[in-house]
């Protein structure tokens, strides 16, 4: 089992930044491959990053590429998500998850909202 808790969203201005992070519970963090995804009012949730259990697969959706890092410290279980150059179509809530194997994400966070005003 992991639990999953996502922070530091907010509002912040277009050409802002944040760091997102998420705390992983459970002793088998390092054995998961992790997730970010975001949802925007009146859609469905899409895939922002991926990092793999070591850190040495990464995979960005192409809005994110050039301005959003994933990454993770196994030995903190935390992963995280440094978004640049923030834009007003990246306001949405944003959520965490895990898996053990490509068979589909198997927890998920509550969430943080990220709010960026133009």
């Amino acid at each position: 089992q992991v639990q999953l808790v996502e922070s530091g969203g907010g509002l912040v201005q277009a050409g802002g930044s944040l760091r997102l992070s998420c705390a992983a519970s459970g002793r088998t963090f390092s054995s998961y491959s992790m997730g970010w995804f975001r949802q925007a009012p009146g859609k469905e949730r899409e895939f922002v990053a991926y990092i793999s259990w070591s850190g040495g697969s990464i995979d960005y959706a192409d809005s994110g590429k050039g301005r959003f890092t994933i990454s993770r410290d196994n030995a903190k279980n935390m992963v995280y998500l440094q978004m640049n150059s923030l834009k007003p179509e990246d306001t949405a809530v944003y959520y965490c998850a895990a898996r053990r194997y490509n068979t589909g994400w198997d927890y998920w966070g509550q969430g943080t909202q990220v709010t960026v005003s133009s």
